[in-house]
């Protein structure tokens, strides 16, 4: 792979020569800003060996780096060895980001060349500004992966279909007449949105351009009277066409949005500019007047409806039965030729699409045993895994795109004997989960004033976890959706920092990662409600969503405070009033003392 890789850059370079280009870009995104993106868009995969979902390579005529977050490092350092590829850790002490390496590497008149429909405009924008001072030029008009990518994977173009209003809840029609009212709001005349999961939401369609999130590839134009729907013409059938017609939809071809974009003339264009890639910005004229703000349907799909409320309820308890008795399964089987982390992930994906209400995975199932699960986002293939012996932790972290919701779980179970270290450290991040999902807190908070909950207990110990607590969850849409999030480092924009509103959902999930050893993580999902209101004003709480049992047996009762074990005796007695009522006999016997009073 090294080797290839090598090869791949040195390629590239020569393209880089041709165009006198100094440096080349290579963010992981699509022409949307999308967080997973198709075969068709995985250049940075394909230049560097590296297969996480986040990242970004730049390429010099000297150097190569690669930078991603603290998910990956470990699998990153792992897979870019001997690529000639250097890991950037972002975050850490003493690391460039990649403005910083630019700034320092780019040549006075430079230039720097990325396919500017898969960079977004904020950061295209931060890009220039930041090599302004070298009078670097930026190229932003060609995709060089893709000129030597000769096998590269065909752009998605799958079939749409509508949502029926019984799992929307809320016909589009509506949704449309509140986004223009949005636009008044604004003074807008022109709206312009790209982000996928929001055009789905919007007009209540679904696709499968994208890997375990169903979307369709197409870009939206909303205006005071009219709707443009940019999208390839093959991917509608005739009962699509005629429901977006009675919308008032008039269909485009995909590539034509520059074209009409550019024929805008002192109109008001409200767009996100992270949301909006920075080819499609740069083809406005002069004369718009552009309203940045977050995209209007952002905040409003992440509140979901009482007709969604209710399917998500019901849609956690159908699969908390299905990842329990996969859990079960993987504790009996333990240890037994044949078993191992891909075939595990393989048969918890069957189990899931055997739910005849199930279309996919929300994301790549993670199976982990023992030390690869300190790579938190590790991922087992047919050829690159390990067994899972009787002895230690493994985690999964999974989930399903149901027409009912989505769902999103992570559990660590002993599949035999494991350490007391491995059993403190468990019992540490369950009651940190539990000890979030127990919040009650003033309507206004935001998830950084709730974060210090699930990470006290752990921070107490010298210990953290290097990412989020929690993430928003889309309705049949993105596992992670803004603008709901919790986490401690402050992030100023509202996008991804909001207010945590009822209906909102909400990831919980601490965890904890130790190199070379094991990773734990324990994860539900949660609904804020409103909690009582008085003098004080209005207080929220979290209702659960998930209900999976946490594995007793990596719990050390002596280590747990009485509130804790309360907790936990409360949770499982949850599991047990609503995953009994649809198990056999036998199953309910070990499902009572999988979630036995401690």
């Amino acid at each position: 792979m090294g080797r290839e890789v090598r090869a791949k850059i040195e390629q590239l370079r020569e393209k880089m020569a041709e165009r006198g280009m100094d440096a080349y870009l290579i963010p992981t995104s699509d022409f949307h800003g999308s967080e997973y993106v198709s075969g068709y868009f995985k250049c940075r995969k394909y230049m560097t060996g590296f297969t996480g979902s986040a990242g970004t390579a730049v390429i010099t005529m000297e150097d190569a780096g690669l930078w991603t977050d603290g998910r990956y490092f470990v699998q990153a350092a792992a897979e870019l060895s001997g690529s000639g590829v250097e890991l950037y850790r972002s975050g850490q002490e003493g690391v460039p980001t990649t403005l910083e390496f630019l700034k320092k590497h780019m040549p006075e008149q430079g230039v720097l060349g990325f396919d500017g429909r898969v960079v977004d405009t904020a950061e295209g924008e931060r890009i220039a500004k930041a090599l302004s001072g070298k009078k670097v030029r930026i190229s932003e008009g060609e995709d060089l992966v893709g000129s030597i990518w000769d096998d590269r994977p065909a752009l998605p173009m799958n079939p749409v279909w509508i949502l029926e209003e019984k799992y929307a809840g809320k016909p589009a029609e509506e949704k449309i007449a509140d986004l223009r009212g949005e636009m008044k709001k604004r003074q807008a005349t022109v709206h312009l949105l790209t982000s996928l999961d929001d055009i789905a939401w919007l007009l209540n369609i679904r696709g499968d351009d994208i890997v375990h999130t169903p979307v369709v590839l197409s870009y939206l134009i909303v205006t005071k009277q009219e709707l443009f729907l940019f999208i390839h013409e093959k991917t509608l059938n005739e009962e699509v066409r005629a429901y977006l017609h009675g919308l008032g939809v008039r269909i485009m071809p995909y590539e034509a949005v520059y074209q009409i974009a550019s024929a805008f003339r002192y109109e008001r264009v409200l767009l996100e500019k992270s949301k909006i890639n920075y080819r499609l910005f740069r083809c406005l004229d002069a004369s718009v007047k552009v309203i940045e703000a977050m995209n209007p349907t952002a905040a409003a799909k992440a509140v979901k409806n009482p007709v969604e409320q209710e399917n998500m309820r019901r849609v956690h308890v159908q699969d908390g039965l299905v990842l329990t008795r996969f859990l079960r399964w993987v504790k009996e089987h333990a240890g037994e030729k044949g078993l191992d982390e891909w075939t595990a992930g393989e048969y918890l994906d069957k189990l899931r699409l055997e739910q005849k209400n199930c279309l996919d995975m929300s994301f790549t199932t993670i199976s982990a045993w023992g030390p690869n699960a300190a790579m938190c986002h590790y991922t087992a293939s047919e050829t690159e895994k390990s067994s899972v012996p009787k002895k230690g932790l493994y985690l999964v972290d999974s989930g399903g795109q149901y027409y009912e919701g989505t769902t999103d779980v992570t559990r660590t179970i002993a599949v035999g004997p494991i350490t007391q270290e491995e059993k403190r450290c468990c019992t540490l991040v369950a009651c940190s989960m539990l000890r979030l999902l127990d919040a009650k807190f003033m309507y206004g908070c935001r998830g950084i004033n709730l974060d210090y909950i699930a990470r006290e207990l752990l921070w107490k110990n010298g210990l953290d976890f290097n990412h989020g607590t929690g993430h928003g969850v889309g309705y049949l849409g993105c596992v992670h959706e803004r603008p709901n999030s919790i986490r401690w480092r402050l992030l100023t924009s509202p996008a991804e920092n909001a207010v945590l509103e009822e209906g909102m959902v909400t990831s919980d999930e601490p965890g904890l990662y130790l190199e070379g050893k094991f990773g734990i993580r324990t994860e539900n999902l949660m609904l804020c409600v409103k909690d009582v209101k008085n003098e004080f004003g209005q207080f929220m709480k979290f209702e659960n969503l998930t209900w999976v049992p946490i594995d007793l047996d990596t719990i050390d009762v002596s280590l747990m405070e009485g509130r804790d074990r309360e907790l936990l005796n409360a949770y499982h007695k949850g599991v047990f009033k609503k995953l009994s009522p649809y198990m056999t006999e036998e199953e309910k016997v070990w499902l009572a003392e999988a979630t036995r009073a401690i």
